[in-house]
């Protein structure tokens, strides 16, 4: 049976405010919201990768080129926004950069997440919260076995320390000051998420698709390491369902975990070889592993919770999300519209069965 799918009609006039807009996840979101009729306000910060999904796609009706860290600013676009629903996804996003800037990673990923809390309180249309974090939130121990919602927290490098400390603002707020206003509010936990579109630097298909479209080798750090792989469309689709539910029984707020079947990891050289497939060429230089800072090894998420309490599974295995994403950015280095690319996905996975 299939799982759960955003309600067109529910997200109909809905007013949201997406952070992160500008980003990849964002960028996709954006157009979702806005091909179901919701009136988006997007705050983020320019684009740092060239192209970006953002600038080829229509901008939201209200968009807004703003750091999270400054809270007046923050509160006066909420203000005139005034928001049904906040998703927030603007964050520093990636491990080996939390490593040179770790101070800005804590800024971004902690503070600008209770300065949006704070703003919140402000905001009396608000009525639900829906707060990405990342499958990086646990206290990895290396071991195969998938982490559930109440695992222990932590975090090795500054990327996912941030967000694991990301999880104990939000659930401040939430009992502190959020539920007593009747505003319901959630933490979402997804796997590593790939998908045309993604064009950021120390990314694993973004960075094979620029080296194999310029005929040299891929460098791959860390071959073993496992993660639960997914396509954008399948967190995306699962916040939005998330964002409903909570509307509808705001006493559902708490923590969960998005990612492919329950138990399912993948390698970095298994993703690799079914992308090299799926476009057609491409020469890989594997590593021992060593290369870097530390890294986590395995990482599996128990996604028992999103499927009984929200109805919330995969639609697309891995190697689907993996070829659909190839073939994404092989029709557009061949010249396709984006807009048309993007809104075709959607429309697949709509339909997918």
């Amino acid at each position: 049976m299939n799982g759960a799918l955003p309600n067109h009609g529910f997200w109909r006039g809905k007013n949201v405010l997406l952070t992160g807009h500008t980003g990849f996840k964002g960028a996709w979101l954006s157009l979702w919201l806005a091909k179901m009729g919701a009136h988006v306000t997007g705050v983020g910060l320019p684009p740092t990768a060239e192209p970006s999904l953002h600038s080829l796609l229509p901008a939201p009706s209200n968009s807004y080129l703003q750091d999270i860290r400054d809270k007046s600013e923050l509160l006066v676009i909420g203000k005139a926004a005034s928001p049904d629903i906040i998703l927030h996804l603007a964050a520093q996003a990636l491990v080996r950069p939390s490593y040179d800037d770790p101070v800005g990673t804590f800024e971004t990923n902690v503070i600008g997440t209770a300065n949006l809390l704070e703003c919140t309180r402000h905001l009396p249309s608000a009525r639900v919260v829906v707060v990405v974090t990342t499958d990086k939130v646990y206290q990895n121990l290396e071991h195969p076995f998938p982490y559930r919602e109440n695992d222990h927290l932590g975090g090795h490098d500054p990327y996912s320390a941030s967000k694991a400390a990301c999880e104990l603002v939000v659930a401040s707020y939430r009992e502190s000051f959020l539920k007593e206003a009747e505003v319901a509010v959630a933490t979402a936990r997804a796997g590593n998420v790939i998908g045309g579109g993604d064009w950021s630097v120390d990314r694993l298909l973004p960075d094979a698709v620029r080296a194999w479209q310029s005929n040299t080798p891929l460098h791959v750090r860390r071959p073993e390491a496992r993660r639960p792989w997914q396509h954008v469309l399948e967190p995306l689709s699962a916040y939005l369902v998330l964002a409903e539910r909570l509307w509808e029984e705001p006493q559902l707020a708490g923590s969960y975990n998005f990612g492919p079947v329950s138990h399912e990891a993948a390698s970095v050289h298994e993703v690799i070889e079914i992308a090299r497939s799926a476009f057609g060429r491409g020469d890989v230089v594997y590593g021992e592993g060593t290369e870097g800072p530390h890294e986590a090894g395995w990482l599996a998420l128990e996604t028992a919770k999103a499927r009984h309490v929200l109805n919330v599974t995969p639609r697309w295995t891995l190697n689907q999300a993996i070829t659909r994403t190839m073939t994404w950015y092989r029709n557009q280095a061949q010249g396709a519209d984006v807009y048309a690319l993007c809104e075709a996905e959607i429309s697949c996975y709509e339909a997918a069965a």
